[in-house]
């Protein structure tokens, strides 16, 4: 699993804040065994844990890895 967030979501502390937030999401999701590779956008700022929970949720069943 790779967790991409540029520059332009904003500084380290935001970056950060944001891969934090991805990493847990996928930890709670238990997801099989799959190369996965996340690319935050700039919108990823300022939404909460669980706006990114739905719109990760969402886009995992799109791909199949979730049902």
């Amino acid at each position: 699993m790779g967790i991409v967030v540029s520059k332009k979501v904003g500084k380290a502390v935001v970056r950060n804040r944001v891969k934090r937030r991805l990493r847990e999401i996928l930890r709670r999701l238990h997801l099989p065994r799959a190369h996965l590779l996340l690319v935050a956008t700039p919108e990823a700022r300022e939404a909460g844990f669980a706006e990114l929970f739905q719109d990760l949720t969402r886009a995992l069943k799109k791909s199949g890895l979730v049902q």
